[in-house]
């Protein structure tokens, strides 16, 4: 039986960052926080408490694909943030198709009758770090019996 996996999603922005957190072992994920961010530059100092305090085994960045599935200029600059967090901490990082998981995020968020008044006071990221990275843990192989 693979080990059971702690891990730390990001939904990368330029201005704000989601952040949640999930295990393998039961496969779920729950929101964490929003960072903020200068023209996609974190506050390392933040992320490196994190870090420390969640201890994951992995970090699962959200990949924003165009809807044809081509890379774009922000996709890119996911995967350079992936592989940032992978050098800075010594994590494996992974990077995974996030396409619509902003758009679910504000969905779910709207069905439970949270819907902000504007975007800023009720920001979705984190919940969208959390989507992204439930999809990825339903994507790990399972033990088989």
């Amino acid at each position: 039986m693979p080990p059971a996996l702690r891990v730390l999603g990001f939904d990368y922005g330029t201005r704000q960052i989601g952040v949640a957190v999930g295990q393998s072992l039961t496969g779920t994920a729950e929101p964490l926080m929003v960072l903020k961010a200068r023209d996609g530059i974190p506050d390392w100092d933040q992320i490196a408490r994190l870090i420390a305090e969640w201890k994951p085994d992995a970090v699962v960045v959200g990949l924003p694909l165009n809807m044809d599935g081509t890379s774009s200029d922000m996709s890119s600059r996911a995967e350079k943030f992936a592989r940032r967090l992978e050098g800075r901490f010594h994590l494996k990082a992974y990077c995974v198709d996030e396409r619509l998981s902003t758009f679910e995020a504000k969905q779910s968020l709207k069905d439970q009758r949270r819907t902000p008044t504007s975007y800023k006071d009720n920001p979705v990221d984190s919940l969208a770090a959390a989507l992204l990275l439930q999809t990825w843990l339903s994507d790990l192989p399972k033990e088989s019996s």
